[in-house]
């Protein structure tokens, strides 16, 4: 599990190795390196998704390590409070950004070779209130892209924790 300490509440994660062994080594990896750190949710959308894990409040984007797999075949369905992994219109494109699903958001599952999917890997198990608050702040326009929170939504940490 991780914990994510934000500037407006905590919430935690609940990995799942078995289903997204790819994606969470991935993430797990970026976690322990302190990457999400000094991050912020950068593209905030009621109803449909928060995404964060790659800008800074300046909507610069931090470096990361290449691509994975897209394990979007794994079963897992993009449910209101899931995790799954950002990514280009490449299939496998995803690196550290990962969005939380404000919603059932079932046209993002994988269907198919037309329409290969997002991959889950993980659900928000406390916390969900925060996620909440996140989706409901104002956005804007910023350096060129949309929907990004006025006042910076901030990771001031992302570590492992021990369940339960």
């Amino acid at each position: 599990m991780v914990k994510f300490e934000t500037s407006l509440g905590d919430f935690v994660i609940a990995l799942d190795a078995a289903k997204a062994p790819v994606t969470v080594a991935n993430f797990l990896q970026y976690v322990d390196d302190g990457h999400f750190d000094g991050t912020v949710f950068h593209r905030v959308i009621p109803g449909f998704v928060i995404q964060g894990g790659g800008m800074t409040a300046d909507m610069s984007q931090k470096p990361t390590r290449k691509p994975i797999e897209n394990e979007a075949t794994n079963g897992l369905k993009n449910l209101r409070g899931t995790l799954s992994m950002a990514r280009t219109n490449d299939v496998n494109s995803a690196t550290s950004q990962f969005f939380v699903n404000l919603a059932d958001n079932a046209f993002l599952d994988h269907q198919g070779s037309r329409n290969f999917g997002y991959a889950v890997f993980g659900k928000v198990v406390e916390g969900m209130d925060v996620i909440d608050a996140i989706a409901a702040v104002k956005t804007g326009r910023k350096r060129g892209h949309d929907d990004v929170p006025l006042e910076p939504v901030t990771v001031h940490a992302a570590r492992r924790v021990a369940a339960g």
